[in-house]
């Protein structure tokens, strides 16, 4: 953006090396301390510098830096992979058995229907040796036939006598109901009742589904006379939607087994599961295959115990997938590599585009020299910044005045009962208050100018620089009967300005009225010459004539004026 020749258009901040830096901003940079027993205080870890070194705070020693590792989820709050199945409604969908593949067993119904040379009509049963019997021709066996494969048998048998002028039906009008057996690790053993078709899943649904705690989501088989008819893991269900589909019989036995070993996975996952694995699998890799990371995921947190004693390291995500896992295990993935950039934005008067990604030790004046504007219409000395860590502050600060308030009123006790009844009015114009001021969202705006000069302040990511436009106008706002813009009239008072606006309110308080100017500076109006671009704030009078608590509200609302801009009354 240095390559714009226009006259009009420069970037006035060249002198910057030559301003002042504002001594009370260095609250908003400050570190908060946290005081730890004299054990563990020589091991307290700064943050990473530039030099890759640390600091040990209480020799002034230097230190290649050790990751102290995250805090981990109680691996007994942590569910199975795949115990959601058990959440649906398996139990409540039935098969009727009549799809295409289903194999016909004896004790089904079929619906026979000949006309032609022959005419009948009948509803014929699937014997004990798996044969219908067809009046004038004998029987025919249809044991083992899917139901697509029905018609085309019948009408073989009956056109091998009656070979021209007959057609042939043939339905599958019911089949039989089968009872089969669900034991092993499932919540309620038992017999249930379904049909051949219905699925694997609708049987175990019915015994409640499997054990969280012991059973086996990956080895699940199926008995027929005590051999094994099929096989179900139902990992392959879950991720592939592949499953066993055996028809079933009377007397079936569906077996879930033990649970394999298994790791829990925590932290920067979509989800926190604990994964069966194969015994022939314990690594990585194949947990890799399994867990859903989050895409920022850079390091793995491995815990657990070995035959020399418990572990607990700490391996890059690529180093992972190599290591071994042992059944109990505790993995964490997690979001450990420090972004080496930042992104800030800008609005307000400039040229250029709106977001800079910069160097994480980026500073103002760095990216305000790069930055265009038009030289008419900015004002480039009323510069101010919102940044998210102010925001939260003012927030927290906001929150823990309200707290004391109610703290410090609510839970006060009566001496008379003309107390207790004022005691009562005011809880409830501090509940309300409460209830109102709790809605506030401060704006987490920084003062950076001052007296002309601008802060060369460390950004941060996520900053907003808002770089204004010269204004000729004033905002009146607050508790006056006009709220409104007006154009700004040198030599005019703040009364002034607010007698313009219809006076005062009812409700203002005529000695509480702030300046708030457009780099985001708030000053006493008392105390205060208007520019143009100025907003003059109105803060409302308490409606109490405890003295103690309207100074305490008063307070609130001062603070609240300054952190968003809004007189709450």
């Amino acid at each position: 953006m240095k390559s714009v020749v226009n006259p009009k258009i420069i970037s006035p901040f060249v002198f910057a090396a030559l301003l002042s830096t504002v001594s009370s901003l260095a609250s908003a940079n400050g570190f908060e301390a946290s005081i730890l027993p004299e054990s563990q205080q020589a091991q307290v870890i700064p943050e990473k510098v530039d030099d890759q070194v640390t600091t040990n705070w209480r020799s002034g020693t230097y230190a290649s830096p050790a990751p102290l590792p995250p805090q981990m989820t109680d691996p007994a709050e942590v569910r199975p992979f795949g115990a959601h199945l058990f959440s649906g409604g398996f139990r409540g969908v039935r098969s009727d058995g009549l799809n295409p593949t289903y194999k016909l067993v004896p004790g089904d119904q079929i619906t026979l229907r000949v006309w032609g040379a022959i005419e009948f009509e009948r509803v014929l049963p699937v014997d004990a040796q798996g044969n219908i019997f067809l009046p004038a021709i004998g029987p025919v066996k249809v044991q083992g036939l899917t139901n697509s494969e029905l018609n085309s048998r019948v009408t073989g048998a009956v056109r091998s006598v009656y070979p021209e002028n007959v057609q042939v039906y043939t339905n599958l009008q019911g089949v039989q109901p089968v009872a089969v057996f669900v034991t092993g690790y499932v919540t309620n053993p038992g017999r249930y009742a379904g049909t051949p078709s219905d699925s694997l899943l609708y049987f175990l649904d019915q015994a409640g589904g499997i054990d969280d705690q012991l059973g086996s989501y990956r080895q699940v088989t199926v008995l027929r006379d005590n051999k094994v008819i099929a096989h179900a893991d139902l990992y392959d269900f879950l991720l592939n939607g592949d499953m066993a589909r055996p028809q079933f019989q009377d007397g079936d036995t569906v077996v879930v087994a033990e649970r394999g070993p298994a790791v829990t996975v925590t932290g920067d996952v979509e989800r926190s599961y604990r994964y069966e694995l194969a015994s022939s699998s314990m690594n990585g890799a194949a947990l890799l295959d399994l867990a859903r990371l989050k895409s920022d995921v850079s390091h793995v947190l491995l815990r657990g115990g070995r035959t020399d004693g418990p572990i607990s390291l700490y391996y890059s995500l690529a180093e992972f997938p190599q290591q071994t896992l042992n059944d109990g295990d505790e993995v964490l993935f997690s979001a450990d590599r420090r972004d080496e950039t930042i992104v800030v934005q800008l609005e307000g008067s400039y040229y250029g585009p709106s977001r800079y990604a910069l160097p994480k030790n980026a500073r103002l004046h760095e990216l305000l020299d790069s930055v265009a504007v038009p030289r008419e219409l900015t004002a480039v000395h009323s510069i101010s910044m919102r940044r998210l860590s102010v925001a939260e502050q003012q927030k927290q600060a906001l929150h823990e005045s309200l707290r004391r308030l109610e703290t410090t009123y609510l839970g006060a006790p009566s001496a008379t009962p003309q107390e207790a009844q004022v005691r009562v009015q005011e809880a409830e114009l501090i509940s309300q208050f409460v209830a109102r001021a709790s809605q506030v969202e401060p704006s987490g705006r920084l003062v950076v100018a001052h007296n002309d000069s601008i802060t060369d302040i460390r950004l941060q990511d996520g900053d907003v620089i808002t770089l204004p436009e010269f204004s000729d106008s004033l905002l009146i706002s607050g508790e006056v009967l006009v709220p409104q813009s007006v154009v700004f009239t040198q030599g005019l008072s703040v009364n002034d300005y607010i007698e313009a606006s219809g006076g005062y309110t009812q409700h203002a308080d005529d000695e509480r009225i702030l300046v708030v100017r457009q780099n985001g500076e708030v000053r006493d109006a008392s105390d205060v010459d208007l520019r143009a671009g100025d907003e003059i704030l109105v803060l409302p009078a308490v409606p109490t004539k405890n003295l103690q608590l309207a100074t305490s509200i008063s307070q609130i609302i001062y603070q609240i004026a300054i952190a968003a801009k809004v007189a709450l009354d």
